[in-house]
Order: C-alpha cells, then structure tokens, then sequence
C-alpha cells in the first residue's frame, strides 16, 4: 500500500513539473512572438506603432514623440536588416528600475546594411491582462 501511494505522488509530482514546463514553453513562445512582432514594427521604421505595441510600464518611460526620435536615431545610421538570429532567452522575474514581471531577456545577433555584429536585447513582459509586450529595446 506505502508502495502504491509513493508511485501516486511520483506520479502526480511529475504531471505538475512538465505542466509547469509546458506552461513555460506557451510563455516562451508568447513572448518570442511579442518580440518579434514588435521588431518588425522597428524594422518596417514604423516606430510610433512599436511604441503603441509597447508594455505600459514602457510607454510611462518615454514619450511616443521622444521614443520616435531616438530610435529613428539609432536605426536609421544601420540601414536596412540583413539578418537576425536569436541568441539567447532567459527568464527573470525583475530588472533594475523594472516593475513588473516576469521578463524575458531576448538577445539576438543581428546584421545591418551598415553595421555586422550587432546584439539587440529585447525585453518582453507579462501584462497584468496575461498579454505579452516588450519593455525594453537595447542594441550594441
């Protein structure tokens, strides 16, 4: 009987761990497409829509105007994509000054008509609605 009611929690312990993997992996792949979506939005140069797609907590960063304005800075010097492949995806539950959470910290290697070997991070987060928006845009 002690036998039975060990392998029943075996059992159930490992049906909780891969629903709480599968969970992850919908989380992931939520996420992956925010920011992707959302790049394209950079991409495309159509940056005040990607300040529309934005999380809120980024938006009450930045100005839609101020946003427009210094991406346009930083992109438009790069031409056009040529190539993006993600690098990497880690999940956090905070980020210095970040409310909110949790994150996933994307980081991908990109090359641009005018720039090879760029690294983009991307920052999506998890909404209070259970949506997926970036937060963060970074690029070296």
């Amino acid at each position: 009987m002690m036998k039975a009611s060990r392998r029943i929690c075996c059992l159930l312990g490992l049906a909780w761990v891969c629903s709480v993997q599968a969970q992850g992996a919908e989380d992931i792949g939520r996420a992956q497409a925010a920011a992707t979506q959302w790049l394209a939005l950079s991409d495309g140069g159509q940056y005040a829509a990607s300040w529309d797609q934005a999380a809120a907590v980024f938006q009450q960063s930045i100005s839609k105007a101020k946003w427009e304005e210094a991406l346009k800075a930083v992109r438009s010097p790069l031409g056009a994509l040529k190539s993006r492949t993600m690098k990497s995806a880690t999940w956090t539950k905070a980020l210095p000054g970040a409310k909110g959470g949790p994150f996933l910290v994307v980081q991908y290697d990109s090359e641009f008509e005018h720039k090879a070997g760029a690294v983009e991070t991307v920052t999506p987060m998890r909404e209070a609605d259970g949506s997926w928006k970036v937060s963060g845009y970074f690029i070296k």
